[in-house]
């Protein structure tokens, strides 16, 4: 193969882009073509590379585009005697004859490859219930990308190869092609911790399924803090909630069993019964995960108090903040933020800028 060829495949593949690559494997003269030649064919119908002139360009564009939303490779017979007829026939079928829509009296063969990419899966949060809806992920062949705070990291297991930090999503998440993020699945299982942080970018980006993994109670006070903070009664009603078939699931493990069932309905286009609560589950790794108790000290430098609570909070790697006339407040938790946004003179009255 083509060292160029082969160069331009791989880039492709890391940028994580879907396309179909198109080989000449048979011809019978006249046709300008020959054995061998390759081009690759994108999503959106570019065509690189050359594999016959633009009779037979313009049939290979349209059966590479049905390839590479079957999935399934497919040889390609232009013939100059093809009916019409046969082609409509032969619709899905491994190997379909093209009638030659030139002059020609030449015949090719092509043999179309589809290359699709491993599809996304955005795992927010350290808790048994992320963990295991990682490791089920990366057995069904999914790029799995874990979303912790910058300390969580060094907590994270051995296996976990792509990481973003929280404060790196919105850059991640512009980095990767529009149509690959209408494809991915993002499952938010920070037990509280930093949900909303994480569900404003997902939903700003539009990526495809993102589901939240907490009560019914919680998931209303999340849609209106993140409709507070600018989004959309539509967008903050794509969070499903809760996630998860229902399966009657109680460990992690079933929690992670029934969010990749429906992840795996949605994209299949089944409408399937959600989980009706995940109380349970809840409960389950609440208690592995809960907070420890907050310990207060005198302000220090590089530390801001809450208006809501008074804790103290260091700015530096605080995950809820919010910014009002110039100023940046400070919050120990997604609630607290709400509150204050929903009525800040009632938080600020008394207070010194």
């Amino acid at each position: 193969m083509d060292s160029q060829f082969l160069e331009r495949l791989t880039r492709l593949q890391r940028s994580g882009a879907s396309f179909v690559t198109a080989t000449v494997v048979s011809r019978r003269a006249p046709v300008s073509s020959h054995l061998g030649d390759r081009a690759i064919v994108h999503g959106d119908g570019r065509m690189e590379g050359f594999v016959g002139g633009s009779c037979s360009r313009d049939i290979v564009r349209r059966q590479a585009l049905e390839v590479l939303i079957s999935g399934t490779p497919r040889l390609v017979l232009i013939r100059p005697d093809a009916s019409e007829e046969a082609l409509i026939h032969a619709a899905g079928a491994e190997s379909v004859v093209v009638p030659m829509t030139c002059a020609s009296e030449g015949a090719v063969d092509i043999y179309l490859e589809p290359h699709v990419c491993a599809p996304l899966l955005l795992v927010a949060g350290l808790t048994p219930v992320a963990e295991a809806v990682a490791q089920l992920g990366a057995l069904l062949e999914r790029q799995v990308v874990r979303v912790v705070t910058g300390q969580e990291r060094q907590d994270l297991s051995e296996e976990a190869v792509d990481v973003v930090t929280l404060g790196d999503l919105p850059a991640f998440l512009n980095r990767v092609q529009e149509d690959r993020r209408a494809r991915m699945a993002a499952v938010v299982a920070s037990q509280g911790h930093y949900d909303e942080p994480v569900l404003e970018p997902l939903l700003r980006a539009g990526v495809g399924f993102v589901g939240l993994l907490s009560s019914r109670k919680r998931a209303v006070t999340v849609r209106e803090l993140l409709e507070l903070q600018g989004l959309s009664p539509s967008q903050t009603a794509r969070i499903r909630n809760p996630v998860g078939l229902n399966l009657g699931a109680r460990t992690p493990a079933e929690v992670a069993v029934s969010i990749l069932a429906e992840i795996i309905a949605a994209e299949r286009g089944q409408s399937l019964q959600p989980a009706a609560s995940q109380t349970d589950a809840e409960q389950l790794h609440s208690s592995v995960t809960a907070p420890a108790p907050i310990v207060h000290i005198p302000l220090r430098p590089g530390f801001a108090l809450s208006p809501v609570d008074g804790e103290e909070i260091e700015m530096a790697t605080a995950v809820h903040f919010a910014e009002l006339d110039g100023q940046t407040y400070y919050f120990t938790c997604a609630n607290c933020k709400r509150r204050f946004l929903k009525d800040p003179q009632h938080f600020l009255t008394g207070q010194t800028a």
